[in-house]
């Protein structure tokens, strides 16, 4: 048996997806997209079989975890290893932090597993032995053969570009690609050099016995302590331990990796005067994925992300719970055992240059600017599709009247909804020229405006991001005599670029920007529904009363949105004070972006039961059809759910177009079709 590259296996699952030949420039298009969401729908999932660890790519996650078996089986066998193991007579260990969960081969892969997820295959046989339920021994969790693993890593793993962290133009679409594994970090030569250069500085201040905040001093309220040098190095583990006080879910393993990136993009500036080594160990571990459990809560983001960042050093120093793909959860040292690693030997200065920061802040609303601008490209196009289908009026989109109010993102919108809906190039059966009403209501004809403000307000937080991502946040700041300003010397000065406020103040300007597409689609699903507004069959089922169709998804909706209402309250607008009154304003911007991302999470599954409405109003139009671009969208709504004949479970469905919303499909199945508008591009 040959082993299928990626490529293959995603080109096949297009296909199955994509039922008719390809004839047409049409079809082309068409399968381009179908192949794009076969693409983004891929995870993997780390495989242990007979002690090594195979990366087996999943296209298909509607596939039994026997047929994960058989893929990493077949993987195994095609490098010449022999394996005994008949795919469907094992059973399956599924590792979370310390512990395992027991799965059968029957057991669906989307149920069960995510992107990442380290399972171990184990024959049946060995069910009844002594050790069948106990935890991993130590020697278990380490076992790998490194030389096989590299040989079985498929392409999508091993092919990883590598960028240069240097502090100066990390952005926001490298930040996410870095945080789902898809690229590698380096430093170069010159950035080690200016590593170098600030922590001569810091140790001829601890040479010549000057008094400086963070070196030779306690912390916080602390800071009139001198500590004696021979207790510097004992100071900094004291204060990485001591500011492990997070609680709380652990963040995602995207999320950290995205602080990890953040971190060592803010040292590789070189005004934090830490060891160079210290900075070169966080690059293998994000490396090797060896990524610290972090809680999520117990951050008020000034001085920075204490807690948090403190349990990324505390994996950084050997200490905690630390997870990778080649052991799962486990013991931070074991894990970097396992990984060819040791933990690091802090040096004067090391743990204060990892915890001073806005990491978390910005590695957790990264995700959520990045989603919410998923879910901005989304709605424009659920609003085409339901404009269409309400018979809206298409002079609400004239270029004329978003001319005399220029607002960037009003006049983008209001193009690519024109572009959308009727027109010479893409007519619609649906649209009549003659209108019964002379206008839409607010939540169609208002789109642009809403929806324009969002787009501003993204791209405003994206520019807050990006530079924030690239600041030196650290306390206390080392400058050498290059960096100084005026005729000032080499020196260390404490002052309050940690604090959160910037980061804190625009994702709580982005929550309120998003929640209100939310509350647009909300009253869009209700006209759907009601016969009075739409002139389609109540809840858009056949035989309403017998069938309740879209009844709750609606309640659903209203639930999220009301929700939203109640997390739109600005975190930053409020402060407590801490550290015994020495740090008397914070800006409470950890939860800031958790709730920010939260938000979005819920506009994503409103979106998607929106979509799902609107595709189901389409069949009540059939046999006519919309544009060619909303019909794409439809047509890749419906390979994953069927219409709504009569009642079903609806919370697969939604699901699974909220995932669809999540990794850009929509916007992507729409793109092939419009990509000769110049607008698009700056979506």
């Amino acid at each position: 048996m040959v082993l299928k590259g990626l490529e293959q296996l995603v080109e096949e699952a297009a296909m199955q997806a994509f039922e008719p030949n390809i004839t047409t420039s049409s079809d082309e298009k068409k399968f381009a997209s179908f192949r794009k969401a076969a693409e983004r729908s891929v995870i993997c999932v780390h495989v242990k079989l007979d002690g090594i660890n195979i990366a087996v790519p999943v296209i298909n996650q509607n596939q039994s975890l026997a047929h994960l078996a058989k893929e990493a089986i077949t993987r195994l066998e095609d490098t010449g290893i022999d394996c005994e193991m008949e795919y469907n007579q094992c059973y399956f260990k599924k590792f979370h932090r310390d512990e395992f969960y027991i799965m059968k081969p029957s057991d669906i892969i989307k149920d069960v597993l995510s992107d990442g997820d380290m399972v171990e295959i184990v024959a049946r046989k060995t069910r009844g032995s002594k050790n069948s339920h106990k935890s991993r021994s130590n020697s278990e969790s380490t076992e790998t053969s490194c030389a096989t693993e590299d040989l079985l890593q498929p392409k999508r793993v091993l092919d990883h570009p590598v960028i240069d962290v240097n502090g100066y133009d990390l952005n926001l679409d490298s930040l996410i690609r870095l945080g789902k594994g898809e690229a590698k970090l380096s430093l170069s030569d010159k950035t080690l050099r200016k590593l170098r250069e600030t922590r001569d500085i810091v140790e001829d201040i601890i040479e010549k016995g000057y008094v400086r905040y963070g070196i030779n001093t306690g912390f916080g309220l602390l800071s009139k302590v001198v500590v004696e040098n021979d207790k510097l190095v004992e100071m900094q583990y004291n204060l990485v331990r001591s500011h492990c006080a997070g609680i709380g879910e652990p963040l995602s393993i995207e999320s950290t990796r995205r602080i990890l990136v953040l971190r060592i993009n803010v040292l590789a500036k070189a005004f934090s005067g830490c060891n160079p080594g210290l900075v070169e160990h966080m690059v293998e571990m994000f490396n090797k994925n060896c990524l610290p459990l972090i809680p999520a809560q117990g951050t008020v983001g000034a001085s920075g992300d204490l807690a948090p960042l403190a349990h990324l050093a505390q994996g950084v120093i050997g200490e905690g719970q630390m997870w990778s793909p080649k052991t799962g959860w486990g013991e931070a040292q074991e894990v970097l055992a396992a990984n060819n690693m040791v933990p690091y030997q802090l040096t004067p200065k090391d743990g204060i240059s990892m915890i001073n920061g806005t990491q978390f802040i910005c590695g957790v609303g990264a995700e959520a600017l990045h989603r919410a601008k998923n879910c901005v490209r989304t709605t424009i196009i659920i609003t085409a599709m339901v404009f269409d289908i309400l018979e809206g009026h298409s002079n609400a989109f004239d270029d004329r009247v978003h001319a005399v109010r220029p607002h960037s993102g009003q006049r983008r919108v209001a193009a690519a909804l024109k572009a959308l809906c009727n027109s010479s190039k893409y007519p619609s059966e649906i649209y009549e020229l003659e209108k019964h009403d002379v206008q839409d209501p607010y939540t169609i004809r208002c789109v642009p405006q809403v929806a324009g403000v969002t787009l501003d307000t993204i791209n405003f937080v994206e520019g807050i991001f990006s530079t924030e991502m690239n600041s030196a946040t650290d306390n206390p700041l080392v400058f050498s005599a290059e960096e100084g300003v005026g005729n000032e010397a080499a020196d260390i000065i404490s002052a309050g670029n940690f604090h959160g406020e910037y980061p804190a103040k625009a994702l709580d300007y982005l929550t309120i920007a998003v929640h209100e597409i939310g509350n647009m689609s909300e009253r869009r699903l209700e006209r759907l529904c009601n016969p009075s507004c739409s002139n389609l069959p109540a809840f858009l089922v056949d035989s309403p009363g017998l069938n309740s169709g879209f009844m709750i998804p609606h309640c659903t909706s209203a639930a999220l949105v009301s929700e939203n209402k109640t997390l739109c309250f600005p975190s930053s607008a409020d402060t407590q004070s801490t550290s015994a009154g020495k740090e008397d304003h914070v800006s409470m911007g950890g939860w800031a972006a958790r709730k920010a991302l939260r938000v979005v999470k819920n506009l994503e599954n409103v979106l998607a039961i929106e979509l799902l409405a609107a595709c189901q109003a389409l069949e009540f139009k059939r046999p006519l059809h919309t544009t060619e671009p909303l019909e794409a969208v439809y047509n890749l709504v419906r390979t994953k759910v069927s219409p709504f004949v009569k009642d079903r479970a609806f919370t697969p469905d939604i699901e699974v177009v909220q995932g669809m919303i999540e990794q850009n499909l929509i916007w992507d199945t729409v793109a092939p079709y419009l990509d000769s508008d110049p607008f698009w591009d700056e979506f």
